[in-house]
């Protein structure tokens, strides 16, 4: 009885360890979800995408948020937008952005997204987006490189593949429904060549019979 009793105590010390140690050590799933590369025309307004997924919904009085920008990997990041527990997202004051950075998220739905408007050629670079949720213990990051071009490329016209396609096809038609007609045409026309060829030489057996009966009468 004293050994069972001993093993059960062991046992639900074991169980209630495991416990204490999942509660004190937390969930780990943090993951944030970004697009790589986005290519902004100059001049222009582009969203920057950002959302995130928790173990956890997200509680006001905890939740941390920053975003930062970066000319490249080896700069020093400049923070250009923050969470504040009683304002929420707000962008903070910059030299490079002014007030062309907006908050374009829903919080209540994981979307940290911004848009950056009247975008410039300076404003190419690393945008890294943090976000904490705890007590999730991981730190999210994604990084979304931002390329500005003066130009975007012409859109595809597929108008001339089409009708170069469309051409190459008729012909190739035209050309099989020819081949066609003339191998009937040939299968038509043989019958009557042999046909001709058979009384022509009828007709030269027909001449030589006569010239031999003639020549036998006296």
């Amino acid at each position: 009885m004293c050994s069972r009793a001993l093993k059960r105590s062991g046992g639900v010390e074991l169980v209630a360890a495991a416990l204490l140690l999942l509660s004190v050590s937390g969930c780990s799933c943090m993951d944030v979800t970004v697009s790589s590369k986005i290519n902004a025309l100059n001049g222009t307004t582009v969203k920057i995408p950002c959302t995130f997924t928790s173990c956890y919904r997200m509680d006001a009085t905890k939740f941390a948020m920053n975003w930062t920008y970066q000319e490249s990997l080896n700069d020093t990041e400049e923070m250009f937008m923050t969470y504040f527990r009683k304002k929420g997202m707000v962008p903070l004051r910059s030299d490079r952005f002014g007030d062309r950075v907006t908050f374009a998220g829903v919080l209540e739905k994981n979307d940290l997204s911004i848009t950056l408007s009247d975008v410039q050629l300076d404003d190419e670079g690393f945008y890294n987006c943090y976000v904490r949720n705890p007590p999730d213990r991981n730190q999210g990051h994604g990084v979304i490189e931002l390329i500005v071009v003066t130009e975007l490329p012409p859109p595809k016209d597929s108008t001339i593949a089409v009708a170069i396609g469309a051409s190459v096809g008729g012909l190739l038609a035209l050309l099989i429904l020819s081949m066609v007609i003339v191998k009937c045409l040939r299968r038509h026309r043989k019958p009557e060549l042999i046909s001709e060829e058979k009384m022509e030489e009828e007709g030269k057996l027909e001449a030589e019979g006569v010239a031999e009966e003639g020549t036998k009468q006296p």
